[in-house]
């Protein structure tokens, strides 16, 4: 079924223009295509010529939609205007995230798709000119594809300070040596993004031990892609174990200054943290709206599950876990708007709550539909899965659970109790 969005009281007459032109786009051209847009990245459901004809047709259709989207004005939302995109600020493009996410891969086909987008945005404020032109602008027309290349296996992912990735300065090069993995867009990326401990012996760039971004085009000799690892029982996906052995790129494919590196993931992962909610309460919406649609069709035991007294408290129930994650989530970007002091802890309650909360909703649609809610006829599934992933994703809700304490504690200790007000 559509999406419903009308206009939000109070809000920027700019910002819901976007929001209903994206939802138009959304209803018109993407729900009614999304088994064409995306049926051969299930595998084992075609085979043969039949795949192929399904493949070319995936291809243009997502090209017509672009287009489409191009047309509109609304292409790539998260980037300067200068550099093709919109120029939308933070608290916009939270706006525009939860339309976006109520399709399935309607974020690629408004060319903000992860890692990519993040990528850009780290190019946008880090990169030289020469970066730019080399690496953003191709990102920007689709001429290349990146991946963000930071979690390793032996170290925990919560603890950046554990990275053991090293870059070494010899001459005009680094030279690179580890092994990560979850490195995003791994199998497609032309580039990656890898975070490694500099050390300089010349002590011209910074002093050893601190962290950088640096550029590495995956072509580049000793860049050994492992696998594609497997999740959730499937074979494989495009999040890729990587062994860096000896990679030598030059110094000039530092992204920023040495030691800069943890800042610019924090600026990654920080607006990531709440886009991430965002896309998680259009998908809750999107969730939400097919068990309701379920419970006035579908018929059992004598009457139509929406008067089942289980499925009205299932209903009752996500409407409001979706009403908490959204009003969280829109209060924590409207913080990191306005540079609030307690920013970092609305971030990471919401990090915390809307994954369980998107997880609560999934899994409620779920048991509406029965057997077809596990199955790959619906979105479903694969949501159920985003929901557990998210829990682990930009930081275990372990971490952010001591760090919203702390925050919570220090105001206390500090004379002041919690202004639930601002």
């Amino acid at each position: 079924m559509a999406i419903t969005v009308t206009p939000i009281p109070g809000l920027d007459p700019a910002v819901n223009d976007v929001r209903l032109r994206t939802a138009a786009l959304i209803n018109a051209e993407i729900l009614p295509n999304e088994e064409a847009l995306w049926r051969t990245q299930r595998s084992g459901e075609l085979d043969g010529d039949e795949r192929e004809r399904a493949r070319h047709r995936s291809i243009e259709l997502r090209e017509e939609i672009k287009a489409k989207v191009n047309e509109a004005g609304l292409w790539a939302p998260h980037l300067p205007e200068e550099h093709g995109g919109m120029g939308l600020d933070f608290l916009e493009l939270a706006y525009m995230y939860e339309i976006l996410s109520y399709a399935v891969g309607a974020s690629a086909l408004f060319g903000i798709a992860a890692p990519n987008s993040g990528n850009a945005s780290v190019l946008v404020k880090y990169g030289t000119e020469e970066q730019k032109r080399k690496w953003l602008l191709p990102l920007i027309e689709g001429e290349m594809q990146s991946g963000f290349s930071m979690t390793e296996r032996d170290h925990a992912g919560s603890d950046p300070r554990s990275i053991a990735t090293e870059a070494v300065r010899e001459g005009d090069e680094w030279v690179i040596n580890g092994h990560k993995w979850f490195t995003s867009n791994g199998i497609d990326a032309d580039f990656f993004i890898v975070m490694c401990r500099a050390n300089d012996p010349s002590g011209e760039l910074g002093a050893t031990g601190q962290m950088t971004q640096i550029i590495v085009p995956t072509a580049t000799r000793g860049v050994r892609i492992v696998r594609g690892i497997g999740i959730f029982g499937h074979d494989t996906s495009d999040h890729c174990e990587i062994r860096y052995e000896d990679v030598r790129v030059p110094v000039e494919n530092t992204l920023g200054r040495v030691g800069e590196g943890h800042q610019a993931a924090q600026d990654r992962l920080g607006a990531g943290r709440v886009y991430h909610c965002m896309n998680s309460v259009g998908q809750m919406w999107r969730a939400f709206d097919l068990m309701v649609e379920r419970s006035l069709t579908r018929e059992v035991h004598g009457g139509l599950l929406k008067d089942k007294q289980f499925v009205q408290g299932f209903i009752a129930e996500s409407y409001m876990d979706v009403q908490s994650a959204r009003l969280m989530t829109i209060d924590a970007a409207q913080k990191v708007a306005a540079g609030s002091p307690d920013l970092r802890t609305a971030i990471s309650a919401i990090k915390v709550f809307v994954p369980a909360a998107f997880h609560r909703v999934v899994d409620r649609a779920i048991q509406v539909w029965g057997g077809a809610g596990v199955s790959n006829d619906l979105p479903l599934a694969g949501m159920y899965l985003t929901a557990r992933v998210l829990r682990i994703a930009d930081g275990p809700d372990e971490v952010h659970k001591i760090l919203m304490a702390k925050n919570i504690v220090h105001h206390f200790e500090t004379g002041e109790g919690w202004n639930f007000g601002a």
